[in-house]
């Protein structure tokens, strides 16, 4: 074990709910009225024995959820032949939770999966994370989950067993544990196994040839191995393919579940020692509740002891001298956090109707401006108290500290109050502490970071069509909300700010690009752009009668009529009607009709082509030409897009309601999608886009001299590298050849196999991959960064972008080999696209500033991907155009020049 930091504690719920209640069931232990108690004594005793071996870690347990899960889906007779569970057993379930609770340790249940699965998948985040991890397990499955970082603890027994302790135990190393038991089956769970493999042939097939996959490519072998029944088990193997297929689905523990939590969920216990005693009590642990009487809370153990609670001020401001008094703390201070309520999500509808703020951890005051439920009390007068913040708030020496503060931004702007001196932004800081360990809203971040739950929206407004907006919610539960609000920023942010300074050049991400950036996208949202709505209409209908062709087209390939949005009914007429082939299966064992087995299928079936065709089509109606209309705000005349600072794991940018990162540039419909967005009179749209901007990241990162080279000259890079992938000269090179060097230049920096490669550019398998080898032979350096980046990861756990951004990788050490590729897919290819990310995002900047102080009349109304969207007076176009150019050419200095093209237009389609 790594002695870096205290490991991760999982504990496998499920597994000790059993082994407490079967170890306890001679004992017969009940309370005086009879209830059971024996199962909740030993599963209470073995976690404060496991909290007192890892005071310093954090925990959680985990238990299996009810119902069913994929596996049953795939397979009813899993785990069918266990017995109900007992009533006693049943009955101290609860009371088991309530102990766990009250101990402060988090619970997680995720429904779909088992607790292997969860445990499985946080034990992979944890160890990206470089944290080594203990499994508190009595299950025999949970051995293949150990390696360098992962091992397990039978807190009954007090055994460790890490990777040396699987191979005394079970004669053979973790990786091969998958395969054990799904060679000689699993009684317990049901899983069926090869027949007349048991324990004894399953490890000397195993320990003589290797894994399943081992054992089918060299059944030939398997007689030499001289066991008993050695003759005719490649038959037997043979045979039973599918069930060891099978048996290695149903026994692999799942290590990528989407979960609703994460790594941020764990936390160190904080118990309630007040509950715990009511509960040692009721259930009568009469030493127990004596330990803790006399201890107090001095004597908890560091497992035990709470994080330290802050005792907490908040104030309601109803009058002129409070807010004198708070105006003061705040200038005094020098830097405060800042928070505002308002009546929607929506920046562009919401209404302000308090604000909040905090100088220091536990202390802070809510301002009511607008709360008009009856019987509210008066209340100071908004625009009175706004003047008097505005110079506050204005200020850039003054620092203030928000949480998700674009939001606030937005809401002030329409009171005419622009925030300046932004001091920092706790999101952000989570977002680039760790952009994939935990979702980075308040209550997330709180019971991280600060282990303190807050007080969720819902339960001072409710929920569904019932819930009230915030000017009609009582003070008594308002203001505390709203307060608290400012105080969690303002501690959050002392929390995280040493956290960054500590992982290298994460300080400076946060605070050269995102922090600056913020003010820019706030401009962007508010500026908002013009869309032609009689165009969307028109290009609505066009889509309905093509979408009626498409599906009477549909109906005739498949003999007769059905629905084409119905998955069950597609999977009867492609697999079981016609007859195609399955090419992959969901976690339920039917055959899939996702997007990329449907594009495979219609490369030799045409009703499959038909339905891409057709999904396509809806979607864009669905999503553009139906809806885009209807979000024009009334009182703008425009869309107002939201974007997304801390969204996606590679710091890009995202944008919601509409999503104008996903409207389709290689389609023709796509394409007139964009026709509609369009420049007011007198105007024009510009498009500025950095030209192929990943592959000259590429160059600089693997230092590449012949990229370096044709990048330098300015030659076309596709034509160059099919030039030497082809082996002919550059004015030889014909435009397939172009289109294959092109597939081949991109399809590398996100990882495309021989095989990708061949189903792109329609060639056979083997050529792909020559195509490939004379890649890396004319381009040594990219493959060298490849391989440097693979390792540096997988000793690291994450890559970095060239200004220091991290990106952690959960699985880049798998033993799964799907999942392991995978990752180091990303690994190659997130530096670039995290780069570009942040090369754009220090171009908005720039260029923002310039705008600001130039005198054009123009402004910028979109970022998508690598490209920046703007509104320019008609007579600046030229100008503005041969300004923005070198801006953006000169927002990160590279070995290599980035190459802006910019076009102008009366729409986003004529620019692009």
């Amino acid at each position: 074990m790594s002695a870096q930091k205290p490991p991760v504690i999982l504990v496998d719920g499920s597994s000790y709910l059993y082994r407490a209640f079967f170890a306890s069931q001679q004992a017969d232990l009940r309370t005086a009225e009879g209830f059971p108690t024996g199962a909740v004594r030993v599963v209470t005793s073995m976690l404060r024995s496991l909290l007192k071996q890892y005071p310093d870690s954090p925990v959680a347990v985990v238990f299996d959820a009810k119902g069913k899960t994929f596996r049953d889906e795939v397979y009813p007779e899993y785990k069918a032949q266990r017995p109900p569970m007992p009533d006693d057993l049943r009955d101290q379930i609860e009371p088991i939770h309530d102990i766990i609770r009250a101990m402060g340790i988090p619970m997680f249940v995720e429904e779909g999966v088992e607790a292997d699965d969860v445990i499985g998948t946080l034990a992979r985040q944890a160890e990206a994370s470089c944290c080594d991890v203990v499994i508190s397990t009595g299950d025999k499955d949970m051995a293949q989950l150990v390696d360098a970082k992962v091992t397990l603890i039978n807190t009954m027994t007090d055994t460790l067993m890490d990777v040396d302790g699987v191979k005394e135990k079970f004669g053979i190393p973790p990786e091969l544990i998958i395969d054990y038991l799904a060679l000689m089956g699993d009684k317990v769970d049901n899983i069926p196994g090869v027949p007349g493999v048991g324990e004894k042939t399953a490890l000397a097939l195993l320990q003589g040839i290797g894994s399943i996959k081992d054992l089918y490519e060299n059944l030939d072998k398997i007689p030499d191995l001289g066991f008993r029944g050695a003759k005719s088990m490649p038959k037997k193997l043979e045979e039973n393919r599918e069930m060891a297929e099978l048996s290695y689905m149903l026994a692999t523990i799942k290590t990528d579940v989407e979960l609703h939590v994460g790594l941020g969920d764990i936390t160190l216990p904080a118990p309630d020692s007040g509950k715990l005693i009511d509960l040692f009590q009721r259930f009568e642990f009469k030493s127990w509740v004596r330990e803790l009487e006399e201890a107090g809370d001095e004597g908890l153990t560091a497992a035990e002891e709470p994080v330290a609670a802050i005792e907490t001020e908040y104030e309601t401001v109803l009058e002129q001298a409070e807010l004198d008094r708070w105006l003061d703390k705040l200038r005094a201070a020098g830097s405060f956090a800042f928070d505002t309520e308002t009546t929607s999500l929506n920046y562009m509808e919401a209404e302000l109707v308090g604000v909040s703020f905090a100088v220091e951890a536990g202390k802070a005051a809510y301002v009511p401006l607008a709360h008009d439920y009856v019987g509210a009390p008066d209340q100071l007068d908004r625009n009175a108290v706004l003047a008097q913040l505005k110079p506050l708030l204005e200020s850039e020496e003054l620092k203030k500290i928000g949480q998700h503060i674009k939001y606030d931004m937005n809401v002030l702007a329409k009171y005419g109050i622009e925030i300046r001196g932004l001091g920092s932004d706790t999101m952000l800081e989570s977002y680039v502490l760790n952009s994939t360990a935990s979702r980075h809203d308040m209550d997330s971040l709180a019971q991280r970071y600060l282990n303190h739950e807050t007080v969720s929206f819902e339960t001072i407004a409710g929920k569904g069509k019932k819930q009230l907006t915030f000017n009609q919610i009582e003070l008594e539960q308002a203001s505390p909300y709203a307060a608290e609000d400012a105080d969690i920023t303002l501690r959050l942010h002392e929390t995280l700010t040493p956290k960054l300074e500590a992982e290298g050049d994460l300080i400076k991400v946060l605070h050269d690009i995102e922090l600056p950036l913020v003010p820019v996208l706030s401009r962007i949202e508010r500026n908002g752009a013009l869309v032609d709505a009689t165009l969307l209409a028109k290009q609505s209908k066009e889509i309905e009668k093509r979408l009626a062709e498409l599906e009477l087209e549909a109906h005739e390939l498949a003999g007769g009529p059905f629905n084409l949005s119905s998955t069950k009914q597609l999977q009867e007429i492609l697999f079981e009607k016609q007859g195609l082939p399955v090419k992959k299966k969901t976690p339920k064992g039917a055959p899939s009709t996702a997007e990329e087995v449907l594009q495979e299928l219609a490369l030799d079936y045409p009703l499959p082509k038909v339905i891409i065709e057709h999904r396509g089509l809806s979607k864009l109606k669905s999503t553009y030409t139906d809806k885009l209309p209807l979000m024009i705000n009334k009182a703008s005349g425009r869309i107002h897009t939201s974007y997304h600072q801390a969204n996606t794991a590679t710091g890009r940018l995202s944008s919601s309601d509409p999503n104008l990162q996903n409207i389709p540039v290689r389609t023709t419909e796509g394409r007139r999608i964009r026709q509609a967005f369009i420049a007011p009179e007198g105007y024009k749209i510009v498009a500025a886009d950095y030209s192929q901007i990943e592959l000259r990241i590429m160059a600089h990162l693997s230092g590449d001299k012949g990229l370096l080279d044709a990048f330098a000259q300015g030659e076309d890079i596709h034509r160059a590298t099919a030039a030497e992938v082809f082996k002919v000269k550059v004015d030889e090179v014909t435009t397939d050849q172009r289109r294959s060097a092109k597939a081949i230049n991109f399809g590398l920096i996100y990882g495309m196999s021989a095989f990708g490669l061949a189903k792109q550019i329609g060639v056979g398998r083997k050529d792909a991959q020559t195509y490939i080898d004379h890649y890396f032979e004319t381009y040594p350096g990219v493959q060298r960064y490849m391989d440097d980046t693979r390792e540096r990861a997988r000793e690291q756990g994450y890559v970095e972008t060239i200004f220091g951004r991290r990106l952690y990788l959960p699985e880049i050490n798998a033993r799964n080999p799907m999942r392991r590729q995978a990752a180091e897919r990303t690994a190659i290819n997130a530096p670039m696209q995290g780069t570009a990310a942040d090369i754009i995002k220090k171009a908005m900047v720039k260029v923002d500033d310039w705008l600001t102080d130039s005198g054009f009349d123009a402004r910028m109304i979109m970022q998508v991907h690598d490209e920046l969207v703007f509104e320019v007076r008609e007579s600046e176009v030229e100008a503005f155009m041969a300004k923005v150019h070198p801006l953006m050419e000169q927002a990160a200095s590279l070995d290599v020049p980035l190459l802006v093209e910019a076009e102008a237009g009366d729409n986003w389609e004529q620019a692009h």
